[in-house]
């Protein structure tokens, strides 16, 4: 009986996501993260990512009717030309009206598919006039976020189960969340400090390597507030799996008060004699 309820929900699901329907996806747009048995991709919280969705469902449409033509083709074959139907075979050869067909069809599918492809591309590596940038730099294993127009940064780690709060995600919590404001647009480039890692969180459709000497560049507009989740995406180590990402969208208010917290919290005093502070270290 179990079997069978995960069975329909399977396909309920699936043809929930095959509709673009919306209901699936709502639950998801609340949290920024995974579910249990959710199929299809995350909801969009950016424009990026609601053009990502679209496009994956058109093609998702677009192969369900290439598979519904070729089922209908091989039923018609079965029925019109099996021995009892058709006792004397046919030997003609070389249609050529079938072969411009089944030619020029093709060329014009993927030029259906080629031209909303190419402009997400541009939109997605098109970066727009900047709002805020926030440097992330991978390391083995967290990460670490720069704000360069106020001058700090900070850590940010996974939080440990026995650590988590009520509603904590496991595996994806961090003690420092990467702050921004909503409906802004929001620069993030991206550097390894030892490894190759890769930035990526999936409601913002962003996913970018984090390269070791060489600076990456991807951006992301939110729309809406909360926790969004991600994870490094490049096999960088032991701990690769133990370095979740954790955006905290928040309204221009809130960020404002936190900016203000964080500029004192992860303050450096530069003003100590360089000698001073290495004794300090050893």
């Amino acid at each position: 009986m179990l079997v069978l309820k995960r069975l329909i929900a399977f396909v309920v699901t699936g043809v929930t996501v095959l509709g673009g329907g919306t209901a699936a996806f709502a639950a998801t747009a609340a949290t920024g993260q995974p579910h249990p048995w959710q199929l299809g991709l995350q909801a969009g919280a950016t424009p990026v990512m609601d053009d990502i969705v679209w496009f994956h469902d058109f093609l998702l449409w677009i192969i369900a009717a290439i598979m519904l033509f070729v089922l209908a083709l091989l039923v018609y074959v079965v029925l019109r030309f099996n021995a009892r139907a058709n006792p004397v075979p046919s030997r003609t050869t070389h249609n050529t009206a079938i072969e411009v067909v089944w030619t020029v069809v093709p060329v014009l599918i993927l030029v259906t598919i080629a031209v909303p492809s190419f402009r997400l591309l541009f939109f997605q590596l098109n970066t727009p006039q900047a709002d805020l940038t926030v440097k992330a730099t991978g390391k083995q294993w967290f990460w670490s976020y720069s704000y360069p127009d106020s001058k700090f940064e900070f850590d940010s780690l996974m939080v440990q189960t026995a650590d988590l709060k009520p509603g904590q995600p496991r595996l994806l919590t961090v003690d420092n969340e990467m702050v921004v404001p909503v409906n802004k647009v929001v620069r993030v480039l991206t550097t390894g400090a030892d490894v190759i890692h890769s930035w990526a969180v999936p409601s913002f459709g962003v996913k970018i390597d984090a390269i070791p000497g060489r600076v990456n560049e991807t951006w992301f507009k939110a729309e809406r507030e909360g926790l969004y989740y991600g994870q490094c995406s490049e096999l960088c180590g032991r701990d690769h799996a133990f370095m979740p990402i954790v955006v905290h969208v928040v309204s221009e208010k809130d960020y404002a008060a936190w900016l203000d917290q964080a500029k004192k919290k992860y303050a450096t005093d530069d003003s100590r004699p360089t000698a001073v502070a290495a004794a300090e270290v050893r």
